[in-house]
């Protein structure tokens, strides 16, 4: 354990920086590393160091949504959203920045960049909420995709600043999901019809890029011991959806939604084709994301076979073990796939289980 007196008074006399510090402190609480040893997870989180972090958790989240609720029956939603999103920083000074509380942080940061969001859009941009702000929905109106524009690269600007402050891994998907809206917003703006058209295509290509730029994280870090991990990891599960949601939405609704087999089997052909995306970068989100449309397509199979009746209980029990079944055997398979790529591209993906 690294003292943090002793760093404090090492940044006052200038030997390190203040980010160097941070860094030392995620460092020191880090577990040994045991080189001779492979880890036994190959997606570690660091996202609970103990049971306060969930207590912390539940009281953030008691407080600031019950702010979030006085304050937008008072002073109004745009100002209640601000006034959360300035709480949320004040709150991350000491979470966040003197006691290193991981799940506290990351509650933090997504409070401070919806509610940032939210404010702006309330104000200029007309909106509605569903549930209460920050923790609810806010739908934009996008009659005017102008001021969502400016809301999102507001957004983007304040938890930059937030990520200089504090270093939260998240922090870097909420901006990402902040420019993705901005430049969305913006082809709205320029180009409605088109846009119109092509939502489902548009979310396709942020996710493809907003994946490609996970996984220079994880390049930057095929052993997954830094923060890098971290990052990619929330850029990952931002990426899934867009990705997989228009693609699998799109499919069935040109086949009249699961109204039969083949739409339903071409929907699997899909989600096996995104396991084997899983398998090769090692990471299961984009997996996580498809289990929905899954489900369903083994239940429409099912039905088709003759058992109606019991068509929800069974599809939840294939896709359980689905999921178990691709679980138990994750290191075997991808061993199999990495060692049947070129050497080159195996050796730079992350951990490669297996190839050694």
């Amino acid at each position: 354990m690294i003292d943090r007196l002793l760093l404090d008074r090492a940044v006052a006399r200038g030997i390190v920086t203040e980010s160097q510090a941070l860094a030392l402190l995620d460092l020191g609480q880090e577990p040994a590393l045991k080189l001779a040893d492979p880890p036994n997870d190959d997606e570690r989180l660091r996202f609970v160091s103990g049971f306060a972090d969930i207590f912390v958790t539940i009281g953030l989240l008691l407080f600031l949504g019950t702010s979030a609720y006085i304050a937008s029956e008072t002073i109004g939603d745009a100002f209640g959203s601000a006034l959360v999103a300035a709480m949320s920083w004040g709150l991350a000074e000491f979470f966040t920045r003197r006691r290193r509380m991981a799940l506290p942080s990351i509650v933090l940061l997504v409070a401070f960049a919806t509610a940032s969001f939210s404010a702006v859009v309330f104000l200029f941009a007309g909106a509605k909420a569903v549930g209460i702000p920050p923790f609810g929905i806010v739908a934009p109106n996008l009659d005017a995709p102008l001021p969502v524009a400016a809301a999102a690269l507001g957004t983007l600007g304040l938890v930059a600043l937030h990520y200089r402050r504090f270093q939260v891994p998240i922090t870097i998907a909420a901006g990402t999901a902040a420019l993705a809206g901005t430049l969305v917003a913006l082809v709205f703006a320029l180009a409605p019809d088109f846009a119109e058209r092509s939502q489902n295509g548009l979310l396709i290509v942020a996710g493809l890029a907003i994946f490609a730029f996970a996984m220079r994280y994880d390049i930057s870090d095929p052993e997954r011991t830094s923060r890098a991990t971290d990052t990619a990891f929330w850029l990952h599960l931002l990426a899934a959806p867009l990705i997989v949601h228009p693609v699998l939405s799109a499919m069935t609704a040109g086949s009249g939604g699961f109204t039969g087999s083949a739409a339903a089997g071409l929907v699997l052909a899909v989600v096996l084709v995104l396991a084997l995306v899983a398998l090769v970068t090692d990471r299961r989100a984009i997996l996580v994301a498809g289990m929905t449309y899954t489900v369903i397509a083994f239940g429409t199979l099912i039905r088709d076979l003759g058992y109606a009746n019991r068509s929800l209980p069974l599809s939840l029990l294939a896709l359980g073990a689905f999921v178990l079944l691709l679980s138990a055997g994750w290191h075997p398979l991808r061993g199999l796939i990495l060692r049947a790529l070129p050497r080159g591209l195996a050796a730079r993906l992350p951990h490669p289980v297996g190839t050694r």
